[in-house]
């Protein structure tokens, strides 16, 4: 469930245009409350109430907000931005001079449930003391135990608010409380069970849930304020946060899925995004289960329109549109590497699009968002590894609608399309980095507006599912794209662009000019172990004509940008030792502990084996160790980072070195004809036999 937002507070100066739209200037006779700062003098608690604020503060999520990217805890000074200005997050150490040392718990508490801060200027709802009313006498003090007498003070001046005129004028927000800010405290459901009510308490009180997934009416108030703050349907229907939807949480279930998302940052049907990350790290993955479970059971149980997701037993398969589209073929194209063919995803590490609430939700922007600047899992204990979707503005308009549009209409999603204009409007509010390249990635949905589309077709194909549509002639668990990404299409993967121009060719290995045919069955018999096509072969003439196509007006001996995997400098020498430890905290969640590869649950290979029988064979050009680092070094691991398209490579030349050395070297097929390889010409160095 790739749910969302951006951490709420950071949504609202928010009300700030409530202040003069509801308050103006009629409001401005409103008095500051009187100051209740007082002495430095800092009780002492007992350590069960410092231990249960410490949690509670967990709950809140209070180090989102208030803790400035590479500052000291709690010491504030993070931007929250806003249509209207910029709002300062502040500093809730216990500091004497900028923190909360000089606060009264009087005050503390007026400033947690009314928007009053110590020295009676009133707050903006950045801070979701609405929210935080409800919270019980017992954790409210508590929380201030901790903070009073566990977090280190830290000397951190505050920032005033950078706000435009009007919005800078605070005195209308007492207004605003006044129409919009209940602060009816929290009241048991006696119809209810211990566990709904546990639930009710938290999403409505401490995690302040509805500041995001609330909508907002026109004085930017939560829509469910002011009756108790259930609001009907109205409460945790969903919103739009910063380019982002906040779900609907009405009815969502089921329960364990709920929290295994809370817990883990991904469940089954996928995983979170946007500032939603940032909750899940500092916030609920430390909730105690009971109360993820007291969270995940209220939610399943407020009524809503929500569909039951569809039970995952098996897979829908690939999609008939995936290859008759120019939607399908760009997903074919950049997509279905992390997220498969038939959008199930990689358990654990690349979240499935089959069921995917985010998906097939009915407002797209989070999906825009995701496409447009990237994504990365939330970093927990039983995911710690981050995994990055780097973003795709580098595609067009219509490219991207193209494919969002395919998504949401596939494995059974059910969402409408998305416009090329929608693209346009969110690309505008995102602004998003497009880095240059001298790379042109070829597009596979070019391959319809061709006379030859079907041949085409067919050719890219047998390039991504070599296994699977030619099972008598691959005697491994790979495809071309094992080794060629994305169809070939990817700078410094081996990419087919160009490569045509330059057959037929001497190849040294052979000692002989070879042809196309020659290379491709030479690829057969090697890399997948397997059999060569006929000459004659229907698809061996398709595959052909793919490279032709990929070709373009590239002419023999121009230079390609990107062509073949690159270099490794030949003068370092290689530690299988540490190769090994690459291999396991780089490499194993994709190709196994022992390099026997992923598969799926029906068994069909996800990502390929390094070594054993059913990996390529001694004479392939990966057995060599400078080439295959040469490869891992531009390729692997995938969803390391930023790169367009895959996110691929970030390992150092020595640790792609050392990694290549330690699974080359590894037990593989034999290769009965390496005895004629190299009739002329030196063997290179790293050369197996």
């Amino acid at each position: 469930m790739t749910t969302t937002p951006s951490r709420l507070p950071r949504r609202l100066a928010l009300a700030a245009a409530a202040i003069v739209l509801a308050g103006g200037a009629a409001a401005a006779w409103i008095a500051r409350a009187p100051a209740v700062v007082e002495g430095a003098a800092v009780p002492q608690h007992d350590a069960a109430l410092i231990e249960r604020g410490r949690y509670v503060a967990q709950l809140g999520d209070c180090v989102a907000c208030h803790t400035a990217p590479g500052g000291a805890a709690l010491a504030g000074g993070r931007a929250l931005e806003s249509p209207f200005g910029t709002i300062w997050s502040t500093n809730i150490t216990p500091d004497t001079a900028t923190g909360l040392g000089g606060w009264s718990f009087g005050a503390f508490e007026r400033a947690m449930r009314h928007g009053v801060a110590a020295d009676g200027h009133r707050l903006y709802p950045a801070m979701p003391y609405p929210s935080y009313a409800k919270l019980s006498d017992e954790d409210m003090r508590a929380l201030w135990a901790y903070l009073r007498d566990e977090v280190t003070p830290v000397a951190a001046p505050n920032r005033e608010a950078t706000m435009r005129f009007p919005f800078n004028l605070r005195a209308g927000l007492g207004l605003w409380n006044a129409v919009f800010a209940d602060t009816t405290p929290f009241v048991r459901d006696a119809s209810k069970d211990a566990l709904w009510n546990r639930g009710a308490y938290l999403v409505q009180g401490p995690g302040h849930c509805g500041a995001c997934h609330t909508p907002r009416g026109l004085a930017f108030q939560e829509k469910a304020m002011g009756d108790g703050g259930t609001g009907g349907r109205q409460f945790l229907a969903g919103s739009v946060v910063e380019d982002w939807h906040a779900v609907d949480l009405r009815g969502l279930g089921p329960v364990a899925d709920t929290v295994e998302l809370l817990k883990t940052g991904q469940n089954r049907f996928g995983a979170v995004s946007g500032s939603m990350t940032e909750v899940i790290l500092h916030s609920t993955q430390h909730f105690r289960d009971e109360d993820l479970l007291a969270i995940a059971t209220y939610l399943a149980a407020l009524p809503g329109e929500r569909p039951a997701p569809a039970e995952r037993t098996a897979s829908r398969g690939t999609p008939e549109t995936s290859y008759t589209t120019r939607g399908g073929l760009g997903y074919t194209q950049f997509c279905t590497d992390c997220h498969r063919a038939d959008g199930r995803g990689v358990k654990g590490v690349f979240p499935a699009l089959d069921g995917n609430p985010t998906v097939a939700a009915r407002d797209p922007a989070t999906l825009l968002h995701l496409t447009l600047t990237g994504w990365k899992t939330a970093a927990t204990e039983r995911h710690p590894r981050v995994y990055t979707m780097p973003g795709f503005a580098r595609l067009g308009d219509d490219e991207i609608a193209e494919i969002l549009s395919f998504v949401r209409a596939s494995w059974g999603n059910g969402a409408g399309p998305v416009s090329a204009d929608q693209v346009k409007q969110a690309r505008a509010r995102l602004d998003p980095t497009v880095e240059a390249s001298k790379f042109e990635t070829p597009r596979l949905a070019a391959l319809l507006a061709e006379p030859d589309a079907t041949q085409l077709v067919r050719g890219m194909r047998l390039n991504a599912e070599t296994r699977e549509l030619l099972p008598e002639h691959v005697g491994a668990d790979m495809n071309c794209s094992s080794c060629h990404l994305n169809a070939g299409t990817v700078a410094g993967g081996s990419p087919y662009v160009g490569v045509s121009a330059f057959f037929p060719s001497y190849a040294p290995r052979a000692g002989k000019v070879i042809t196309m045919e020659d290379r491709i069955n030479g690829c057969f018999r090697r890399s997948m172990n397997g059999k060569p096509l006929p000459a004659d072969s229907p698809d061996l003439k398709a595959m052909v004509a793919y490279f032709d196509w990929m070709r373009g007006a590239t002419k023999k001996g121009d230079q390609v940008p990107g062509r073949g995997v690159g270099k490794i400098d030949p003068k370092l020498v290689p530690d299988p030792a540490n190769g090994e430890k690459v291999y396991a905290t780089q490499c194993a969640v994709c190709h196994g502990a022992d390099g026997e590869g992923l598969k799926d649950e029906a068994g069909r290979t996800v990502y390929p084996p390094l070594w054993g029988e059913r990996s390529f064979n001694l004479g392939a050009g990966m057995a060599r160790t400078y080439t295959a680092a040469a490869f891992v070094k531009r390729n692997m691991p995938v969803g390391f980072h930023e790169k367009f398209p895959l996110g691929q490579g970030g390992l150092s030349d020595q640790e792609a070195l050392d990694v290549a050395e330690y699974f080359s070297h590894q037990p593989r097929p034999d290769f009965p004809d390496k005895v004629k390889d190299w009739p002329k010409d030196p063997k290179p160095k790293d050369a197996r036999y």
